[in-house]
Parts: structure tokens; C-alpha cells; sequence
């Protein structure tokens, strides 16, 4: 099933740059079959969204800013979800804003059933995290762009290091799902991992995939198994003993 998904954006506090990698991203997880974005396009400073708008077919939604100091854009994204959700058109929500105004919006949203993604900027408060099923930093979402030489542009992702708190969370991870081997299959540990951290992406430690990043970590060892398919290779995973 290729969940229908409403994609509402808040011009105000996402860069324009990224919006071609953004929804790439969300066609994995579902069809975006609603584009919205919201901002006071009278203002200078969102001009630069029109030629990506275009070609992206989001459609802009103006809000005047009625009073000084008060966010109209959140205003009116919050009652525009609340009506896509009882038009019930779609299975799920992409918030796309690094402002923690929408922490309700997404926990309503859940609460009604609906699947909630979150992206944007590493600036995001914490709230607004947790209350999306997952979370999904737009920095890491950025590719490296070819020059007419060429050569790759220097403007790269600041990726985070693996700490040791990152390994004894993971590791707890694998062992909530282990067998009595202590073997866990890397779906379900991947799963787990962004149920209880909706943040967490191999991306954000500079690894395309969740494999990869087990296997910098020494601690865990990796095995791979055949499936039902001889041709599609299961992988799984275990702490090693101290």
C-alpha cells in the first residue's frame, strides 16, 4: 500500500534549497497527493520560492501577517491539517517546519491515526520531535552538486559523531528484540530505533544506511542469513559478550 499523504510546508522556516531532496524523500514513505505551503508571499524575502514551487506543483497559500509578532502562517496550517484530516483524503501527514508550534498539530494528528513525518533543520526543539512518528533532519537531505568541472561543491552535512551513548542505545535496542541467541533481525532493531527516537537516521552519522553503521560500531556483530528468496540475504545482529 502507497499511503496518500498531505505535505504542508512552513515557508517561514524552511530554506527553498532543499525542497527538491524534501520530496524525494517523502515519496518513500508515500504519495504526496495534497502540496501545501504557507506564507505571506507579498513579502520580498519568499521570492525566491516561486521557480521551486513550479517546478515541484505546491501550491502557495497566502496568509497576510495581520498582526505584528504573531506567527498567521502557523494559524492557518493548523486549520487547513484539521480539515484535510476529517476530509479523511489521506493516511497520513508530512509537517515540514522547524518551529515548535506544530507540536500539538502533530500529536492530534496521531491521535486521530494518522502517520506523522517531521522534517526539518537540526534546530528543531525536542517536542516537536517525539510528537512525530518520525523525524527527519533536512541538512542530511542535501546532495553534493556537480560544477560544470566537474567537481563537487565543498557544502557538505555536519554529521554527528557516534557516541557512546548512541552505541549502549542501540545496543539496548538489539536486545529489547533478540531471540535467546541474543540474534536480532536488523528490520525490527531499525524499527524499534525509530519508535523510541523518532530522530534517529543513519544519515545524521554519515552512513546511507542502517547496515553500514553497525558495522563501524565493534561492539555488535553482524551476520547475514538467507531468507525465503535464496536471492535476498536477511541481516542480523548481536552485542557481542564482554
Amino acid at each position: 500500500m502507497n499511503p496518500n499523504l498531505a505535505v504542508l510546508i512552513d515557508g517561514d522556516n524552511i530554506p527553498s534549497n532543499y525542497v527538491k531532496e524534501m520530496m524525494e524523500e517523502i515519496a518513500k514513505y508515500g504519495n504526496p497527493t495534497i502540496k501545501r505551503i504557507y506564507g505571506d508571499w507579498t513579502n520580498p524575502s519568499l521570492s525566491k520560492w516561486k521557480n521551486v514551487l513550479l517546478e515541484n506543483a505546491i501550491t502557495p497559500i497566502q496568509q497576510y501577517a495581520y498582526t505584528q509578532g504573531k506567527n498567521a502562517t502557523d494559524s492557518a496550517m493548523i486549520i487547513d491539517a484539521m480539515d484535510i484530516l476529517y476530509s479523511e483524503k489521506v493516511q497520513g501527514f508530512c509537517l515540514v517546519s522547524s518551529d515548535s508550534d506544530f507540536t500539538k498539530l502533530a500529536t492530534r494528528l496521531r491521535e486521530a491515526g494518522k502517520v506523522v513525518y517531521g522534517i526539518g533543520e537540526k534546530k528543531t526543539p525536542n517536542p516537536f520531535i517525539v510528537a512525530c512518528d518520525k523525524f527527519i533532519y533536512i541538512e542530511i537531505l542535501h546532495k553534493e552538486e556537480e560544477s560544470p568541472t566537474g567537481a563537487k561543491s565543498a557544502q557538505k552535512a555536519n554529521f554527528d559523531k557516534i557516541t557512546a551513548k548512541d552505541i549502549r542505545f542501540i545496543a539496548s535496542t538489539i536486545e529489547d528484540v533478540a531471540d535467546d541467541d541474543g540474534w536480532a533481525f536488523l528490520g525490527d532493531v531499525g524499527g524499534l530505533l525509530v519508535k523510541k527516537q523518532p530522530n534517529f537516521d543513519a544519515r545524521n552519522y554519515g552512513f546511507q544506511k542502517l547496515t553500514p553503521l553497525i558495522k563501524s560500531i565493534k561492539s555488535i556483530e553482524i551476520e547475514q542469513r538467507e531468507g525465503p528468496n535464496p536471492r535476498i540475504k536477511l541481516i542480523y545482529v548481536r552485542v557481542k559478550n564482554k
